[in-house]
């Protein structure tokens, strides 16, 4: 008697599995193994024997079973029979669709694009995004409780970079620079010395950005890159100096022990040979450009993590008034402004982030305002960088005499509030250790459902105070079930071993870290943040209108400051730093968009497109200028203190037009926005590397190869029409250019 499996293999008859699979049955009910049990799968067992097909099925048989036990007195048998063949059933099913996933994987077959800076074509990103399909299902299965899998599930709670989950990583870091250039550190192979030149310096700080990114899944930072430079463009002043003392004014070399590390460039001491200072000037001017270019160059080629993804690196600088800071900053505005590579491409790391501060950059007679109006040039032309606000009252308490306390960004938006357990407004060494984020329609959804079948369409329509007060009754809920999701994760990722991040542990990179008290003692300096995505569309289920209404704007802000509220709450309760994240959500604002669709079908103003709107942000399709989208969201900004970004959209003409930037950047910042950036068309000519706003060609040449970068998040990836998935590549080209001011 031959069986036919499910997937077409054939294996001889074995009764032995009849017998095994129902006395399970009777041991799940009876807790042990009767004789009535032993009896009775024996019977069913010679039963199928004589039914005498040949070949016969395994669903056959397993159909057969359940008639037998059902057709018996023991139907509490029956039941946990066909339980047990459900569960099964699951499981294999499940294992079918994880090998489906890995081949399009491994044969990049279905490329989805969840990550516009990984290439899921090449070898390195076929590994790594099949291996990641492995992972996330182990994660769901194995790391996480039953209400934070179902969370994810069913589109209510998203748990980001679920591959790593399972192996316990963290999310990013500002890197602590001034430490590592100062003292050296260790690697695994070796031990590298402190950078004795701006040249080493910059050289190594491309090298512990890669070491740092391959310790964790997201992004790393510098906050004041300027700031910690300043010591060795000195030591490189000092070593051009004597070879001007030497060879242009024939003086002998002063000794070492001469230099003093808190003299600057332009201190009297240097100025005694003229000669010399001016050639050791030029020198160090040239160098610092050369190590600068490097930087860029080193970043937008020196691949990590399997060869398949650039790290997502950013640089925060803008506030030092030394001199030698200012040189660093003015080379890193001149490099992106000339571009990269023989066709001087716009960067696309680090993503370059200039610090505004009153009394040092924002205004005429400020001592860097020159060089804020230099960046704006370049923000025109190469959409970096974008602009943090460090007098944003979020970050209160700053010491102003130190940078490190300065807000800075992750270029995405992620950023360091106020440590709950000691650390202060200090930035460097700490991070967002996870996020989740909260799918706002789903929950809104969800409600206006249940309520609609309970009490009638008319009903809601006539009180909206009721919908809406079940919505933020239920989105309290998810807050909480967010926290617990959070803490789970958390736990996690403290029980890994410090040798799983040695660089990070041994080097102090994560500050605070006592081996004695294990990796929770630097962890718990960094964020927990809970996340949320739709709140436009939210406002369109519950009220018919969005956030850009007076309406709509009262319940946005009855929203934020029950996150804001809750995640007060939670950083005392728990002394950890949750707050509120107004997530990028570069893939899930299409992938959560496309389950909501399978559920609740297409839904004007909600569901009629391929993206939700990121977190609070004003749909990119309304019309208004930049003036009347930073009022509105300026409003909800103030909420959130684990992240947050402002867009506006212009036209190309802005190149021409930087008075007119400065005002919109100005009224950002005055309008207590955190982090800002503006959109300006970015297309180039891959024949000629002609660049400006480019139709289907080339005016120069004609040619129809052209790169068309835009902004993702808050960093550039790419060519948005291969590199974005469908739903940001639709938000893209439905992004309305505000041209006009009011």
């Amino acid at each position: 008697m031959v069986v036919v499996k499910r997937d077409g293999r054939k294996a001889e008859f074995d009764t032995n599995k009849i017998i095994e699979a129902v006395q399970k049955a009777f041991k799940d009910v009876d807790g042990e193994l009767t004789a009535d049990a032993k009896s009775k799968s024996k019977e069913i067992a010679q039963a199928v024997v004589a039914l005498d097909r040949d070949p016969i099925s395994v669903e056959e048989i397993q159909d057969f079973v359940e008639t037998k036990l059902m057709a018996s007195k023991r139907k509490d048998v029956a039941k946990a029979y066909i339980i047990y063949r459900n569960d099964r059933t699951k499981i294999r099913e499940k294992n079918m669709e994880l090998m489906k996933t890995i081949k399009e994987k491994l044969t990049a077959s279905n490329v989805q694009n969840q990550n516009a800076n990984i290439d899921e074509k090449s070898f390195g990103g076929r590994v790594g995004e099949a291996s990641d399909a492995v992972l996330k299902q182990y994660a769901l299965d194995n790391c996480m409780s039953e209400m934070a899998k179902n969370n994810h599930l069913n589109n209510e709670i998203y748990i980001h970079d679920l591959n790593s989950y399972a192996i316990g990583m963290h999310n990013c870091l500002s890197i602590p620079f001034d430490k590592l250039l100062a003292n050296g550190f260790n690697t695994r192979q070796t031990d590298v010395r402190p950078a004795q030149s701006v040249n080493t310096a910059f050289q190594l700080v491309a090298v512990i950005f890669q070491l740092q990114s391959l310790q964790q899944f997201g992004g790393v930072s510098a906050t004041h890159l300027d700031w910690t430079m300043v010591p060795y463009v000195r030591k490189s002043f000092w070593k051009h100096f004597k070879v001007g003392l030497k060879y242009c004014n024939g003086r002998e070399e002063p000794d070492d022990s001469r230099f003093d590390l808190e003299r600057t460039i332009e201190d009297d001491a240097y100025r005694v040979a003229d000669d010399a200072y001016t050639y050791a000037m030029d020198m160090t001017t040239k160098e610092v450009y050369q190590a600068v270019e490097g930087l860029y160059h080193n970043l937008n080629t020196l691949q990590s993590r399997s060869g398949n993804q650039l790290p997502f690196t950013s640089i925060n600088y803008g506030t030092c008034t030394l001199p030698e800071g200012r040189m660093v900053i003015k080379a890193l505005l001149d490099v992106s402004i000339k571009g990269i590579g023989k066709l001087h491409k716009t960067s696309i790391f680090p993503c370059g982030i200039f610090q505004c501060m009153k009394g040092v950059n924002r205004a005429p007679g400020d001592p860097n305002y020159d060089l804020y109006r230099l960046a704006l040039r370049s923000t025109a032309q190469r959409l970096y960088p974008n602009y943090a606000n460090v007098d944003w009252t979020g970050n209160a308490g700053y010491d102003r005499n130190d940078p490190k306390t300065y807000f800075s960004t992750m270029g995405c938006r992620t950023a360091n509030g106020w440590d709950i357990n000691g650390f202060g407004q200090l930035k460097d060494g700490r991070g967002n250790i996870c996020p989740v984020t909260i799918i706002l329609p789903t929950l809104a959804m969800k409600v206006k459902t249940d309520m609609i079948s309970k009490y009638g369409i008319e009903t809601i329509r006539e009180d909206e105070s009721h919908l809406i007060d079940r919505f933020i009754g239920y989105l309290d809920q998810k807050i909480h079930e967010a926290k617990d999701m959070l803490l789970e994760r958390f736990k996690w990722i403290c029980s890994q071993s410090p040798d799983s991040a040695k660089f990070m542990y041994e080097n102090g990179v994560m500050e605070g870290y006592i081996p004695e008290e294990g990796i929770v003692s630097a962890l718990k300096h960094g964020t927990l943040g809970v996340g949320q995505i739709g709140l436009a569309e939210t406002l369109q289920i519950l009220i018919g209108c969005d956030h850009t209404t007076e309406e709509g704007m009262e319940v946005a802000k009855r929203i934020e400051k029950l996150f804001h509220d809750r995640c007060a709450e939670f950083k005392e309760e728990y002394k950890l730093n949750f707050g509120v994240y107004l997530s990028p959500a570069e893939n899930l604002c299409y992938t959560s968009m496309k389950k909501f669709k399978e559920k609740y079908g297409i839904i004007p103003n909600v569901s009629d497109k391929d993206f939700f709107t990121n977190s609070t942000h004003v749909p990119v399709w309304v019309d208004m200028t930049p003036i009347e989208k930073i009022d509105i969201e300026s409003q909800l900004t103030g909420y959130s203190s684990a992240g947050c970004i402002t867009y506006v959209e212009l036209n190309g003409s802005v190149k021409n037009n930087i008075d007119a930037l400065e005002t919109i950047v100005n009224y950002a910042m005055d309008k207590d926005i955190p982090y800002f950036a503006i959109n300006v068309p970015n297309d180039m000519c891959m024949e000629c590397g002609y660049t400006d706003e480019i139709g289907d060609k080339c005016p120069m040449c004609g040619s129809k190869e052209i790169r068309r970068l835009r902004r993702v998040t808050g960093y550039l990836t790419g060519d948005y029409k291969t590199a974005f998935n469908k739903g940001k590549q639709q938000e893209v080209e439905m992004r309305v250019k505000h041209k006009t001011f009011k």
